[in-house]
């Protein structure tokens, strides 16, 4: 589990969101709920287009330092994100 899994599920042909709410359940204990995997995806579009301070809207119900956004890069480092900002780009 963790990275090794992550990087594999990179490379699945599956929807980016369906990758990241298997590592949001499999990869963390407890499980994330999969309600955050837009906020994930949208930290890692952010990280894609290098905006790595874009807010990102959390989903309802969740802070952030007591705010309803995120900053990007935070999300990624929480959720530990590192394998999809880190997929070369075809």
């Amino acid at each position: 589990m963790g990275y090794g899994t992550a990087s594999a599920l990179t490379e699945l042909d599956a929807p980016l969101k369906t990758q990241i709410e298997i590592h949001l359940v499999s990869n963390f204990y407890p499980p994330i709920p999969t309600f955050m995997a837009q906020a994930c995806i949208d930290a890692v579009l952010a990280y894609w287009d290098d905006d790595f301070n874009c807010m990102i809207d959390m989903p309802e119900g969740v802070t952030y330092k007591g705010s309803t956004s995120a900053p990007a890069w935070a999300i990624v480092e929480q959720h530990k994100l590192y394998a999809w900002i880190n997929v070369d780009e075809e």
